[in-house]
């Protein structure tokens, strides 16, 4: 059967295939028995009232109740909404009231995203695994009625994720079932997927790397999905050789701890059928070491959330693979427009900002017009990364228009940072900025000016008390003032360059 949306990814594959595998003693589920329970629980969720069209804030580690859940929601025609189950409360009530979720799904127990749920007037309903079967309850007592429902069409929203922009808040992207099919199938086309082909997940499932890039294009081509319930590179290599996974997708921060433990983990000298990279900047050095010592070639891949992840890559061999570059569109437009926006595209060889057009491209970020005005420009979509294409049409990425913080493949805005840093009583002004660093790409500091009594361990505290670990300032120096330009504006490069000295 043709694969339109979602709800068809599972039902249109090989019913006795393989499809989802709990490593090391877990379920493991063939697209028959998927298929079936995914169907019992978008019934039971029909059932507790999800109405199609509106998001459910999903707060759940990888696994397979995440998965289960997940397509679940789309076979409802509801809106998945995945989240971070790191976030603070004061993030969890932002990204569920920003997608004016009707539901929050988490697990058992204390959570802050239950309490921000509950803070928020939103029903929260726990879900816990036994065995593979998802089991929920919605004050206390399981649900067990169910109820039919229609499937979603193409033009329905079925993803609502969050990016961070150069606005203090992030912003809310719907993506459409269209808009993610297209993307699958762009990225199974590109790797050759097929139903031998075996995903080890590694990336957060609520990210799109981890969702998109790797287990629903698998699922697009019938594939397995390997789900570990958390990265762990001791177990790594053991889980690879018991599920013989094909492939692997992963920031270039998991491929150096990898490579630093290969011998010591007894790691083969011939692993995968190819490994991904996506995210953040590969460094070539780290490009060569992981070909070499892996025995499997390197593919670098350009993503966003705004375009249903992928737009470019580099191909398979028999295929040039240039290090230093992310490859070549990957059934998506790809163009350099002037820096200036005015809508003029580039020749080949021209620095500019990077565009793209397609049917994966989300069609506007929501309820917030200003940001799709800045956006868009005669139907292309900016990206506000800086690169220039060569003849052949690689696409290297030469800088970032956008002042956001890639820490590891997490896109941090600047702003949410300085906002919370400005809620500290005695902090008077702050400015968070990037820094370079070997294992993450960047990390964050920050630079205040204070009006009261406090230390850097004090505010480094308040923060993680509003932010998520992973967007809390590493560094935060106390200055007497901060550096200015002649008009009195703050510019993040000269502050780092004042601060932390990394040259830029």
């Amino acid at each position: 059967m043709p694969v339109e949306t979602l709800a068809d990814l599972i039902p249109s594959a090989d019913q006795s295939a393989p499809a989802v595998v709990i490593p090391q003693g877990g379920p493991k589920l063939s697209y028959g028995e998927f298929n079936s329970e995914v169907e019992r629980v978008s019934g039971l969720l029909a059932a507790a009232g999800v109405e199609q069209g509106r998001a459910v804030s999903i707060v759940l580690p990888n696994g397979l109740d995440f998965m289960t859940l997940f397509m679940a929601v789309a076979r409802t025609g509801a809106i998945a909404a995945p989240l971070n189950s790191a976030y603070t409360v004061d993030e969890f009530k932002f990204y569920m009231e920003d997608a004016d979720a009707q539901l929050a799904i988490v697990p058992p127990g204390d959570h802050a995203g239950r309490d921000a749920a509950v803070a928020l007037g939103i029903p929260v309903i726990d879900a816990r695994l036994n065995g593979a079967e998802l089991v929920l309850e919605s004050g206390g007592a399981e649900l067990t009625e169910s109820k039919e429902v229609a499937p979603p069409k193409p033009g329905d929203v079925a993803l609502f994720l969050h990016t961070s922009g150069t606005t203090s808040r992030p912003k809310g992207v719907p993506l459409t079932h269209e808009n993610l099919v297209t993307s699958l199938k762009n990225i199974s086309e590109t790797y050759d997927l097929t139903a031998s082909d075996v995903a080890m997940i590694v990336m957060p499932l609520f990210h799109v790397h981890g969702l998109i890039g790797v287990a629903l294009s698998t699922f697009y081509t019938g594939g397995s999905v390997v789900i570990p319930p958390r990265f762990s590179a001791s177990s790594f290599w053991p889980v690879q050789a018991e599920t013989d996974a094909t492939w692997y997708s992963a920031v270039p921060t998991i491929h150096q701890v990898l490579l630093l433990r290969a011998d010591d983990d007894g790691a083969p000298h011939k692993s995968f059928r190819f490994i991904r990279s996506c995210s953040s900047a590969l460094a070539p050095s780290v490009f060569h070491s992981l070909e070499e010592r892996f025995g499997a070639p390197v593919l670098e891949a350009y993503g966003m959330t705004e375009a249903s992840h992928q737009m470019s890559s580099s191909p398979l061999p028999p295929g040039d693979r240039k290090p230093g570059t992310v490859g070549k569109p990957t059934g998506v437009e790809v163009a350099i427009m002037d820096m200036e926006g005015k809508g003029d595209l580039l020749s080949v060889g021209s620095t500019g900002e990077v565009v793209i057009k397609g049917r994966n491209v989300m069609h506007g970020y929501n309820n917030n017009p200003d940001a799709n005005d800045e956006a868009f420009v005669n139907g292309w979509f900016r990206t506000g990364d800086q690169g220039v294409m060569d003849e052949s049409g690689y696409l290297t990425l030469t800088g970032r228009i956008k002042e956001l913080i890639n820490r590891g493949g997490e896109k941090i805005s600047p702003l949410e940072v300085d906002a919370v840093l400005l809620k500290h009583d005695a902090v008077a002004e702050a400015v968070c900025f990037a820094v370079p660093d070997e294992k993450y790409g960047e990390v964050v500091q920050a630079a205040v000016v204070l009006n009261g009594n406090t230390d850097e361990a004090a505010i480094r505290q308040f923060c993680g008390e509003h932010l998520a670990d992973f967007k809390v300032p590493d560094v935060v120096y106390i200055a007497d003032s901060l550096p200015r330009t002649a008009t009195g504006k703050i510019q993040r490069r000269h502050v780092s360059s004042a601060f932390a000295g990394d040259g830029s």
